[in-house]
């Protein structure tokens, strides 16, 4: 057993984990901060600027693709949430500020679409989103991209009336 796995140094490893996160909140506000960054850069990176329908059609396939990778047991906010349902858990804040940035990029996206009430579309791409990351990992990659594409055009199309 290399030395680097002893007791003793199991020890000094938790006192130091348990330095850098005394609580449970803490130690989840700091994973979905991270989770945040890299679906925020992922979001934003997979936008085509003045292309709406290509911007849902490439976000589509990159939520089917991760909600059916290896291991993936659904969204890490959605999940967070439902364990921590305090609203005054500083975990939730982290959740809230992220889920209002999605939709805000939502709105966005639906503005460049044409929809009267890109806030109102944008509440209908969160849900399908949500639901695509739900049962993303009872699916097949390819499927849940397309239904989740045909869903967020349907719901573009609907704006429209």
């Amino acid at each position: 057993m290399p030395r680097a796995w002893t007791a003793s140094s199991r020890g000094s490893a938790k006192v130091t984990f348990y330095r850098h996160f005394p609580t449970k909140s803490d130690l989840v506000v700091a994973y979905l901060t991270r989770q945040a960054e890299a679906e925020r850069a992922w979001f934003s990176a997979t936008r085509r600027a003045g292309d709406a329908a290509g911007s849902l059609r490439a976000l589509a396939e990159g939520i089917g693709a991760a909600s059916c990778s290896p291991g993936f047991r659904g969204c890490a906010f959605i999940n967070a949430a439902a364990e921590l349902s305090d609203p005054d858990d500083p975990v939730r804040t982290v959740i809230d500020e992220h889920r209002q940035w999605t939709l805000d990029e939502f709105a966005t996206i639906a503005a460049d679409a044409g929809a009267p009430d890109p806030d109102a579309t944008a509440r209908q791409l969160m849900l399908l989103r949500d639901g695509a990351m739900v049962i993303g990992y009872l699916g097949d990659a390819e499927s849940v991209a397309d239904t989740l594409d045909a869903a967020f055009g349907s719901a573009l199309a609907a704006s429209d009336h």
